[in-house]
């Protein structure tokens, strides 16, 4: 009722604002959230406190908001060229670039400031390495064909951040799970830009996609084949039961259903594949709890 009451150029200004930021495409927070979970879920045994889980799920809606302004700011220049990204609206000139930027300062600040007034020191220098990886990101798609490993690595940094928070410590189980959530998240953002593959290759941008040419769907499938090996490894040491190793199996059976998604590479089937690892990461989450509580 209150943004219908606001003049037009100003519910305009905002609808543009909520774009940029994805707002309306909740998909990479929820891709970003479940591994936090994980780790929190982990790290505490089942039982994480309610402070580090509302600082860790306004901390992942954040910095994924933030992430997506400095990735506009980047790409301004560049995704004019590309079919899916020329009407965004840094892009066509309805927000101006230094204000990407101030978002990107305002969110990061704000993540940061709950990180400083609610954790401990240890997860207070780990967020300087989360803020640089959310930073260099978006860069390296003009200097190397693996920025996909640099979007593993800055999506994966909540997991130690949230272990160090939960338990003041990291552990060999803490890296396994960042281990293993960097290779997927290589493998989905493969699935991602197979679907601008043919806008990248025309005005030079690197990816994964590109890299791995035809072999894409093989390697992809061999990284997912990673994950789902390192996740047994975790639930072996951290001693799960049955109903993880479930969930586990459930992400396996989604990825044999992304293959099939991809088959013939078209975008729209590469899409949905990607889209489809927020139940992978889901179901992953889902066996973890139900195994933590009935243990």
């Amino acid at each position: 009722m209150l943004l219908n009451a606001m003049p037009d150029h100003i519910q305009s200004r905002l609808a543009d604002y909520a774009k940029l930021l994805r707002l309306d495409r909740p998909i990479g927070s929820l891709l970003l959230l479940w591994p936090t979970y994980w780790a929190l879920w982990l790290a505490a045994e089942g039982a994480p406190s309610i402070g580090n889980l509302i600082i860790f799920t306004l901390g992942v809606f954040l910095m994924r908001a933030a992430g997506c302004a400095i990735n506009d700011f980047a790409d301004r220049k560049v995704d004019r060229h590309v079919k899916r990204t020329k009407n965004r609206p840094l892009t066509s000139g309805r927000i101006d670039a230094w204000e990407a930027v101030a978002l990107f300062l305002g969110l990061s600040l704000a993540a940061f400031l709950m990180v400083v007034l609610f954790t401990n020191p240890l997860t207070l220098y780990l967020s300087f390495g989360g803020v640089v990886l959310a930073f260099i990101y978006p860069f390296m798609k003009r200097y190397t064909h693996l920025p996909q490993l640099f979007l593993g690595a800055a999506f994966s940094w909540a997991i130690p951040m949230a272990w160090a928070a939960q338990a003041n410590e990291l552990t060999q189980l803490t890296w396994l799970l960042f281990t293993a959530n960097v290779l997927w998240t290589v493998a989905y953002d493969t699935l991602y830009a197979m679907v601008d593959r043919d806008d990248d290759l025309k005005i030079g941008i690197k990816s994964t996609a590109i890299l791995f040419g035809d072999a894409d769907r093989a390697i992809i499938g061999f990284l997912q084949a990673l994950v789902v090996i390192i996740l047994v490894m975790v639930g072996g040491q951290a001693e799960l039961g049955i109903i993880y190793y479930l969930g586990v199996l459930a992400m396996a059976g989604l990825f044999g259903y992304q293959q099939y998604l991809a088959r013939f590479r078209e975008r729209e089937g590469c899409f949905k594949a990607f889209l489809n690892n927020n139940w992978a990461g889901f179901a992953v989450f889902t066996g973890l709890v139900i195994d933590l509580l009935i243990q």
